[in-house]
């Protein structure tokens, strides 16, 4: 996710935020679902983003939404929600980045699997298509400008036969990265703000036997 996909409203008051507090600004639980086709090879992945309660609230307000506040909308206000974070700019890739031999493996458009609120946190879902995979591969959900925080708390999900493993990031390395960034320019803007986002991903490798 990054600042221009925000809804201006919202992007406003989080950009109100002193720099070292900025970053990141929304904090969001990913989950993938990795999908297989009837050769056992790798077709595509369902991603599930459960934004924070103080991000889920400002998008709800912004929007008029839940007027009552009590986290439950009628269907009419979820079709309004529903697809808010899939009109992406160009060039944006949907913060999902996946490889096979340090090769890019090139993800199709997000098909839309629905929105929800759930206990006042919004949750969204869609699927990314990509060419048959054999071989590992690899899996990172990141902002490379760490404007926007994933961690997987939402879980990794294989087809049967498939192997799974996850490698933690090295938080300890990553944080030093951001100190010795904000270090040598405290003052920065956040279009100034080097891409540290990849320092804070998990590694997901996937290989199956198909």
């Amino acid at each position: 996710m990054t600042p221009r996909r925000l809804i201006p409203a919202v992007a406003a008051v989080l950009l109100a935020a002193p720099m070292a507090q900025a970053h990141p600004h929304v904090f969001v639980e990913t989950g993938l679902t990795l999908v297989a086709d009837a050769a056992g090879r790798l077709v595509g992945v369902e991603v599930s983003w459960t934004y924070d309660d103080f991000y889920s609230l400002l998008l709800l307000e912004d929007m008029g939404l839940d007027p009552d506040g009590d986290g439950a909308l009628e269907a009419a206000e979820l079709a309004r929600l529903d697809g808010f974070d899939l009109q992406w700019i160009e060039g944006f890739v949907g913060d999902l980045y996946l490889s096979v031999d340090d090769a890019p493996v090139t993800l199709g458009r997000p098909e839309g699997r629905g929105t929800e609120v759930v206990a006042g946190r919004i949750v969204s879902r869609h699927f990314r298509a990509f060419a048959p995979q054999a071989a590992e591969v690899t899996v990172k959900a990141y902002d490379p400008t760490f404007y926007t925080a994933y961690d997987l708390n939402g879980g990794v999900t294989v087809p049967e036969g498939c192997d799974l493993t996850v490698q933690p990031a090295d938080l300890d390395r990553a944080y030093t990265m951001v100190e010795e960034a904000l270090y040598k320019n405290p003052a920065m803007a956040d279009d100034e703000y080097p891409e540290v986002g990849e320092a804070f991903a998990d590694t997901v490798k996937v290989t199956c036997k198909g």
